[in-house]
């Protein structure tokens, strides 16, 4: 599996999880096609970011101006969960493929405003990692 179709499968399961409160390994394999298996960098997302979740929302909500965290559309959630995870603990994937893909992942799902939204909180969040 290709990383960006993994990263869609990882956003899918991510946003699974936050709607319907069901186990990871369900939401992955609820989001596989009939054929396609389980890919290594897939499960490494949406483990990693479940298993770092709440340092992960405080990050992005210490970067949010006048919104706070619950307000955020699940698709704006998992989308910047699932950047920020790579962003902070993934150091083999460059800063700006995260956003990108991120950016586009918002986009497709959420639309053009997601997509500019998760853009605004990214460049704050690569900001403070900068520092």
């Amino acid at each position: 599996m290709k990383r960006r179709l993994a990263r869609e499968k990882a956003f899918q399961s991510l946003f699974q999880i936050e709607v319907s409160d069901i186990e990871p390994e369900a939401a992955i394999k609820h989001v596989l096609e009939e054929g396609e298996r389980e890919d290594e960098f897939l499960h490494h997302l949406v483990f990693g970011t479940m298993e770092h979740k709440k340092e992960i929302d405080e990050l992005i909500s210490s970067h949010l101006e006048n919104w706070s965290f619950s307000r955020l559309a699940n698709v704006e959630k998992a989308v910047l969960r699932l950047a920020v995870y790579e962003m902070q603990f993934l150091d083999d994937i460059p800063v700006n493929v995260s956003m990108n893909e991120a950016i586009e992942l918002a986009k497709i799902f959420g639309g053009e405003e997601s997509g500019r939204f998760v853009n605004g909180v990214l460049v704050k969040v690569v900001q403070h990692f900068s520092k």
